[in-house]
């Protein structure tokens, strides 16, 4: 140790063999624990952020498939159970799945024909009682100091005539534009269409396939919490189509009643409507308000009013926690938020799926935290197929000896399930 003229000794150089303390540690220890928690907390965070808005944009971008897949889901829980019950009475599933398709198709044109029957009377009717009431409007209005009278309409519908001839072309580029929106608006019925058939009829081979491209540990916990948020979005979708052929059932019936036109397309608009919850309702008992103001006056639109706030109120105190509240644990506030954020950022389609959405995602999170996987009974690794099919899959495939036992035990297993699950549902129904 090298020393100084005092003999005291002097602090040793750092030599090449020799580096200094690393203030690595000592600066970590510095920091409080609150904010490293913090800290770590918000990278991972903005990671998540990062990657939800990486990937909502780049579904964007293919909104011409994502929103018709998406409805093909929702529609192939709701659908689901016929194709079951044909192949349990040894229909094929893809005859099966092809039947259910034809008569969906079958059931909305018909629905939409009936509408557009009921639409072009109840214009014919309603068209009477806009230009009478319009006069009476103008006819009041001129007697205020508005002085909004025949001669001001006039003069707003010759500048509007200018306005088109001026705006001409641009008129002529929305239209063109809505040609390419109808070209879309096909190509998504048809990508409906095939995927919902196949969902029917091979969803879970499908589904198992998608389970085959993940690790090995992690494939019991994939499959157990897909199916589950399989299940939460079906019994939504069934809940929600309930209420909202309820809504419109009630509102359609009340505006028949009271003579309201158009009657049967306001019912339409509010089953279709309901599907939004919360925002949809309101949206379309306005229309029906509107309208029986337009036609009948005001001690008509008032009483149809009634009428909306009965049922949206039966929808809310009663329907919505009876039916859907046992669908989905999800607080009302997280469905109007959820709803509020769909709608603005992705329009329609964003408020649609916006509750099923978070219903398939607080399902799967709650399910992979409380690790139900590691005892799910339900969880299964061969599709679910009936006896007669079983047999048909061995002789078309010589399935071993083993698989067959495989899929044999998976569907006394299912029927087992199924048989306790109605037990159970018995009993807390009686209860």
């Amino acid at each position: 140790m090298a020393s100084t003229a005092h003999g005291a000794q002097r602090p040793a150089e750092p030599g090449p063999e020799r580096e200094l303390p690393s203030a690595h540690g000592s600066a970590a220890a510095a920091v409080p624990v609150p904010v490293r928690v913090a800290a770590a907390w918000s990278w991972r965070v903005l990671v998540v952020a990062a990657a939800v808005g990486v990937a909502g944009y780049l579904l964007s971008t293919v909104t011409v498939v994502v929103v018709p897949v998406l409805l093909a889901g929702l529609l192939a829980g709701l659908l689901f159970p016929l194709t079951k019950w044909a192949r349990s009475h040894r229909v094929p599933a893809g005859a099966a799945a092809g039947a259910t398709v034809l008569g969906l198709v079958g059931f909305v044109v018909g629905l939409l024909v009936l509408a557009g029957q009921q639409i072009v009377v109840g214009f014919a009717e309603l068209s009477g009682s806009v230009v009478a009431g319009t006069g009476e409007l103008l006819d009041r209005l001129q007697d205020t100091p508005l002085n909004f009278g025949t001669g001001n309409l006039e003069a707003w519908v010759t500048d509007l005539g200018a306005t088109v001839q001026d705006n001409s072309e641009a008129l002529l580029d929305g239209a063109l534009s809505f040609g390419a929106t109808a070209g879309h608006v096909l190509t998504g019925i048809l990508v409906l269409l095939f995927t919902l058939l196949f969902l029917l009829a091979d969803g879970e081979r499908i589904w198992l396939f998608v389970v085959g491209l993940f690790p090995l540990p992690a494939r019991r916990a994939v499959n157990g919490a897909g199916r589950n948020g399989w299940e939460a979005l079906v019994q939504y979708a069934r809940a929600q189509g309930l209420v909202a052929a309820i809504d419109a059932v009630g509102i359609g019936t009340g505006a028949a009643v009271l003579g309201v036109p158009l009657a049967l397309p306001i019912g339409i608009l509010v089953f279709l409507g309901s599907f939004i919850p919360i925002v949809g309702a309101v949206a379309t008992g306005a229309v029906a308000v509107l309208v029986a103001l337009v036609a009948n006056g005001t001690t008509n639109a008032l009483l149809m009013l009634g009428v909306v706030v009965l049922v949206q109120q039966l929808e809310g105190n009663v329907l919505q926690p009876l039916i859907l509240g046992k669908a989905v644990s999800l607080h009302p506030l997280a469905v109007f938020l959820a709803v509020a954020t769909g709608s603005i950022l992705y329009g329609i389609a964003g408020a649609l799926f916006a509750v099923p959405i978070l219903a398939f995602a607080n399902t799967v999170a709650r399910y992979l935290l409380d690790g139900t996987w590691r005892t799910d009974e339900r969880i299964a690794s061969q599709p679910f197929y009936y006896p007669w099919e079983i047999r048909r899959h061995a002789r078309r495939h010589q399935a071993t000896h083993e698989q067959l036992l495989a899929q044999l035990e998976r569907f006394h297993r299912t029927r087992t399930l199924e048989r306790r699950r109605a037990r159970s549902e018995d009993r807390n129904a009686e209860h």
